[in-house]
C-alpha cells in the first residue's frame, strides 16, 4: 500500500518570512489576517519601517525644539527680569542695596545666561539626537549592543586620554554656572592679572596691565581674585611724620568729608571715606590710615581724587612743612671737637 501524503498546512505554502517581520506586532498581525507572507513582509520594509523611522526622527525633533524653547525661554527671563535659583552663585557678592536698585550689571547677566543656554541647548541637542539615531539603527535591524559596548569603551579611552580637555570643560561650565567671573572683570589668576577679554569653556584670555594677552586654561585656574564684582574697598595710609596725629586726622576727616559731599563722586561711593586713625608708627613718625568703600567701577575715581583732597589738605594746614622739616637733619659748618681724628671711621 503506498504511503499516504500528507496535505500541505496553509503555512508551508507561504514563502519564508523574514524574522523581523515575525516578531513584529503589526506584521503578524497581517500575517494572521490572512495576507500573502511576499505582500506583508513588503509593505512591512516599504511602508511600516519607513513610517516609524520618519516617527522616530519627527518625536526627536520635536523633543529638542520643546527644550531648547524652554532653555531660551529661561535664558530671557533671567536676563530681562530677576534670576533663578540655577542661575544664582554659590553665595551672594553683592550687597542687598545693589540687588534692590537693580544695577548689577545686567549686561553681564545676560552674557553668563546665553553662555549657560547655549552650552544646555548643544548638552540636549547630542543626546537626543544619539538616543534617535540608536532607535534608528535598531528599526534597520542593526545589533546596537555591540555598538553601545564599543562606545563605552572608546568614551573610557578618550576619558583617559583627554583628562586635561574633560578638566578644563568641567572647570569652566562651574565657572560659569557659579559666576566666578566674567568679560570685563579685573581678576588676580595668580600669574596673570588684569582684565578679562573671553571667556570659554576651556580657555579664559586676560590682558595684564602691559598689554600681554593670556590665555589660561580654565582646569589650571586654583584661585580666583575678582576685583570687579559687588563693592570694592580704598585704602590710603598717609604718613605724617612726628606731627600731633590729633591735628592731622582732624584736618584728613575734613578733606574726607569734601569728598563725600562731592556729587561727581557720589556714584561711585557707598560709604563716606572714614579716617579711622593711626594705623602704624614706624622710624619716620606715625601713618593714618582712611578707607571708602566704593562700588568696583569707581574704585580708581575715587581712590585718585581721595589722595589729592588729602594731600592737599595736608600742604593747606602747613602740616607737610612740619613733616619735611621734622625730616631734615641740620649739620654744623664746622667740624666736630676733636679735629680730623674725631671724624674717623664715618663718612661725611
Amino acid at each position: 500500500m503506498a504511503p499516504v501524503t500528507p496535505n500541505p498546512s496553509p503555512s508551508d505554502l507561504v514563502p519564508s518570512i523574514d524574522a523581523s517581520c515575525e516578531t513584529d506586532r503589526l506584521c503578524k498581525q497581517l500575517l494572521d489576517l490572512g495576507v500573502n507572507g511576499w505582500i506583508a513582509e513588503g509593505g512591512y520594509w516599504v511602508i511600516i519601517k519607513p513610517l516609524r523611522i520618519l516617527a522616530i526622527i519627527a518625536v526627536a525633533m520635536l523633543i529638542r525644539f520643546l527644550i531648547a524653547r524652554a532653555i531660551s525661554k529661561l535664558v530671557t527671563t533671567t536676563s530681562n527680569t530677576a534670576m533663578p535659583s540655577i542661575l544664582k552663585p554659590l553665595h551672594e557678592k553683592v550687597p542687598p542695596a545693589l540687588l534692590d536698585t537693580g544695577t548689577v550689571f545686567p549686561e553681564r547677566r545676560r552674557q553668563r545666561a546665553e553662555a549657560i543656554g547655549s552650552v544646555l541647548r548643544s548638552f540636549v541637542t547630542a543626546i537626543v539626537l544619539g538616543v534617535a539615531t540608536l532607535m534608528i539603527l535598531g528599526e534597520l535591524g542593526f545589533n546596537v549592543a555591540p555598538l553601545l559596548a564599543s562606545a563605552g569603551i572608546v568614551g573610557v579611552a578618550l576619558g583617559f586620554g583627554a583628562q586635561s580637555l574633560v578638566k578644563d570643560v568641567l572647570a569652566g561650565l562651574f565657572m560659569l554656572i557659579e559666576d566666578q567671573y566674567g568679560v570685563g572683570d579685573t581678576v588676580d589668576l595668580g600669574e596673570a592679572i588684569g582684565v578679562v577679554e573671553s571667556v570659554g569653556l576651556r580657555v579664559t584670555t586676560v590682558r595684564d596691565g602691559r598689554g600681554v594677552l593670556w590665555y589660561i586654561r580654565n582646569g589650571e585656574v586654583i584661585r580666583v581674585g575678582n576685583k570687579s564684582q559687588g563693592w570694592a574697598m580704598v585704602v590710603i595710609d598717609m604718613p605724617i611724620g612726628f606731627v600731633n596725629s590729633e591735628e592731622a586726622t582732624a584736618v584728613l576727616r575734613e578733606a574726607a568729608a569734601a569728598v563725600a559731599a562731592d556729587p561727581e563722586l557720589a556714584t561711585g561711593l557707598l560709604e563716606p571715606p572714614d579716617v579711622i586713625g593711626v594705623e602704624q608708627v614706624t622710624v619716620d613718625g606715625a601713618v593714618i590710615r582712611t578707607v571708602a568703600k566704593t562700588t568696583a567701577d569707581g574704585q580708581l575715581t575715587v581712590s585718585r581724587e581721595l589722595r589729592r583732597r588729602l594731600t592737599e589738605a595736608l600742604e593747606t594746614s602747613g602740616i607737610a612743612e612740619r613733616i619735611a622739616a621734622a625730616r631734615l637733619f641740620p649739620r654744623p659748618a664746622s667740624p666736630p671737637a676733636g679735629g680730623a681724628d674725631a671724624g674717623r671711621g664715618g663718612a661725611t
